[in-house]
């Protein structure tokens, strides 16, 4: 069955120390836009891969804006592909990140880390860097953390299409203790401060949960949105 609207999405909840989800942050309206963004963005991007781990070849398909991300590191060329220069980050992603900031800070300061040069704080947040996530049947995300970035800025999800089933544990490792999170289309998720390396993943997606009037009618799309910190280094640099 197709998904629907909430008309009443659950309040926001802290799930760790530094860590905010809140639920039905974008309105039907501002998803459809974000939805056609994206695919625009995929395109400006030359398409989208399904980079190889040390797992294997990664389920979920992956575009980059602003620095090109391949395991384990960034660069600002498509260096696992053409080499062709990575697409540029988007001037309304940052201003909507900054929001994102902002409003889950508001109800956890924890998320913005101590006050630091590089962008710990909502003044001085400062994303160059998104992956365009897409989940198509059977995609999932294994336990990992974000540890190629130098900034230890806030990382900002957003989530688009299926509903999924999002892990999130501590910095200590992959295993126990985690906490299973329902993402709904809409849903904003933020981890920053003490949550900032915490390991991360998507179990499964509920497929057939999407809304056809966000503009998809099967699959998900992911946009995590983050500060590279890597502005002075060279056009290509380890995370």
């Amino acid at each position: 069955m197709a998904g629907s609207p909430r008309l009443f999405p659950d309040p926001p909840v802290v799930v760790a120390p530094g860590a905010v989800h809140l639920p039905g942050w974008l309105d039907v309206g501002d998803q459809r836009q974000l939805v056609g963004s994206c695919r625009a963005w995929v395109a400006g991007a030359g398409g989208m891969r399904s980079p190889r781990v040390r797992g294997g070849v990664m389920s979920v398909q992956i575009a980059c804006l602003g620095w090109h991300w391949y395991p384990y590191r960034y660069s600002r060329t498509v260096d696992d592909d053409d080499g062709r220069p990575v697409a540029p980050f988007p001037d309304e992603l940052a201003e909507l990140s900054r929001r994102a900031v902002a409003d889950a800070s508001d109800l956890d300061t924890a998320v913005l880390g101590p006050p630091d040069r590089t962008g710990g704080g909502v003044p001085g947040y400062r994303p160059d860097v998104a992956l365009i996530n897409w989940y198509g049947p059977g995609a999932r995300m294994g336990m990992h953390a974000d540890r190629d970035e130098r900034s230890p800025a806030p990382v900002v999800s957003l989530s688009l299409g299926d509903s999924c089933v999002f892990r999130f544990g501590t910095p200590a490792g992959r295993s126990r203790p985690w906490t299973e999170v329902l993402l709904h289309s809409g849903d904003l998720f933020v981890f920053g401060g003490p949550a900032r390396l915490a390991f991360h993943g998507v179990t499964r997606v509920l497929a057939g949960t999407a809304d056809p009037a966000v503009g998809i009618d099967a699959g998900r799309f992911n946009i995590t949105v983050r500060q590279s910190g890597l502005e002075a280094s060279g056009p290509t640099a380890r995370g």
